[in-house]
């Protein structure tokens, strides 16, 4: 799944974006901020968490971090991190390519404000080597993302 179905996903979606297939990693921030070009804060990470009895995806800057004060704020309860092998499971993509896109689960996803600072972001898409350039509205537009304050 993953790379093939991302690449599907934008095929139906959003035909008119390039899925990015590198030669090199962009599995962590700093990868992918030297691989694409662009500054850490300005790639669009991808966090699988659990709030309660659900589990869902937050889109963040690069830089930014959780706040586990701001999240309760917004879901009521701190987050819990997934382990590798259940987000494989939830979304179909390996921990470093997660994305919200071609998602093997419907997961709700939020895009949180710290990515209004950029009109153009730089997410994973499905594999460590793979990615998007897309402006942060249309992001939100395409996965039907919520706005949040959570970092």
């Amino acid at each position: 799944m993953s790379l093939s179905s991302v690449r599907a996903w934008f095929a139906q979606n959003a035909p008119d974006i390039e899925v990015l297939v590198t030669g090199t990693s962009s599995a962590t921030v700093t990868d992918a901020a030297n691989t694409h070009n662009v500054e850490p804060a300005q790639i669009a990470k991808t966090i699988c968490v659990r709030a309660g009895e659900k589990i869902l995806l937050i889109v963040t800057s690069g830089a930014a971090r959780l706040d586990n004060k701001k999240f309760k704020g917004v879901f009521g309860v701190r987050p819990r991190m997934l382990g590798a092998e259940e987000v494989l499971v939830l979304t179909g993509h390996p921990v470093g390519g997660v994305c919200p896109f071609g998602l093997a689960s419907a997961l709700p996803v939020y895009c949180d404000v710290s990515l209004k600072q950029f009109e153009m972001v730089v997410p994973a898409a499905g594999a460590g080597n793979a990615a998007v350039k897309i402006p942060v509205a249309r992001l939100a537009e395409l996965t039907k993302a919520q706005w949040v304050e959570v970092c």
